[in-house]
């Protein structure tokens, strides 16, 4: 980031909450229709209250595709913005508050890995005509266009399973990154046996498997994992079922295989809303996803006599989410009323053609 916006983002951290607050209000009015925030369900609260639309990665790439708004801000993470970038307009600008809003999990996947792991692959079979790749939306662009050049697709935790149905239309197996975790979780469910699953270490030559495990695997899956979903275990399920029998327990994909045979409700980040929401009064719930997400699920149904806990003991949120700040917006926002555009991210015109590709066979799946 240049000197001149990391000593004016110094001068925004300095405002008060409800100065920033303020401005950020003015900004959005002064800018009207021109402006369109996106916000994701794990952004911290008194970020999350300024978007204009929230959701989870699906529902916000539906909404950046139908979006009138010349220029689109993502209260999200690098690949989200990415994502909008690629899906809207080309005289649409997409942005990121703070441009070091990364993942961890997309970073444990790289093309250069994921391309040598492809031509390791093409010695045992052919991987064109044998594998669908399969990325995690939660992925860099350059992966989503290797996706779309060799007949793959992008998937989101909520049309997961569609989208392996859809592959394994196509070709026998699937190689699935950069999550293992619900890689794992949603092919179990579907039926394929944990013994049919290998996973692909990128640090090993050939993923650490033998031709024979590749052979008979119809899943091989990135050894990759979200760090925030990483620190639920079966254990913790345990000692809270034993203080509350009656409890329901409802976990994200991007958890352990055995943390989710032990929940009662496994799915997407909008499929824990809404199941949470349609509870009847009295239900007390453990969860298994990003903090802030639960802590507002929390507030927003305690009234209804609903308990919604956190799975982990250890607080736990999405640290490169939580870099989306007030100030960070307050700045975007105030830089745009000014006529500058900060943080722009734009994808490279043949690189994103080719994402395009595995998005849009995701988005043309009837779900």
């Amino acid at each position: 980031m240049p000197e001149s916006a990391v000593a004016a983002i110094q001068k925004y951290t300095q405002l008060d909450e409800t100065h920033c607050e303020e401005r950020i209000l003015a900004a959005k009015a002064a800018l009207g229709e021109r402006l369109l925030i996106l916000g994701h369900h794990y952004q911290r609260e008194e970020v999350f209250r300024h978007a204009d639309f929230s959701g989870d990665s699906l529902k916000l790439s539906r909404e950046a595709v139908s979006s009138s708004a010349d220029y689109i801000v993502f209260c999200g993470v690098h690949f989200m913005a990415e994502v909008a970038d690629i899906l809207s307009r080309p005289d649409q600008i997409a942005m990121l508050p703070d441009i070091n809003a990364g993942c961890s999990m997309a970073d444990m996947a790289n093309l250069a890995n994921v391309e040598r792991a492809w031509r390791e692959l093409a010695e045992i079979l052919a991987p064109d005509e044998s594998i669908t790749p399969v990325t995690y939306i939660n992925s860099a662009a350059d992966l989503k266009a290797f996706c779309g050049r060799h007949g793959g697709i992008v998937c989101t935790s909520t049309n997961a399973p569609h989208v392996l149905d859809w592959s394994f239309k196509r070709r026998e197996k699937i190689l699935f990154f950069p999550d293992q975790h619900l890689g794992r979780n949603t092919a179990y469910k579907m039926g394929i046996p944990l013994d049919e699953m290998v996973v692909w270490d990128f640090d090993q030559p050939m993923g650490g498997l033998t031709p024979e495990q590749v052979r008979k695997a119809r899943m091989i899956l990135w050894k990759g994992f979200c760090s925030v979903h990483q620190m639920f275990k079966p254990e913790h399920i345990d000692k809270f079922k034993a203080m509350y029998p009656d409890a329901r327990v409802i976990s994200h994909p991007e958890s352990s295989f055995e943390v989710c045979q032990k929940s009662d409700y496994v799915g997407s980040t909008e499929y824990i809303i809404e199941t949470i929401a349609n509870s009847e009064p009295g239900t007390r719930w453990l969860v298994g996803t990003e903090l802030n997400l639960v802590n507002r699920l929390h507030e927003q149904y305690k009234h209804l006599g609903k308990s919604v806990h956190f799975m982990s003991p250890t607080v736990s949120m999405c640290s490169t989410m939580f870099r989306i700040d007030p100030p960070h917006l307050a700045w975007t926002l105030e830089s745009l009323v000014e006529g500058r555009v900060v943080n722009q991210i734009k994808v490279p015109r043949q690189e994103a053609e080719q994402a395009r590709l595995s998005l849009q066979r995701m988005l043309d799946l009837a779900i």
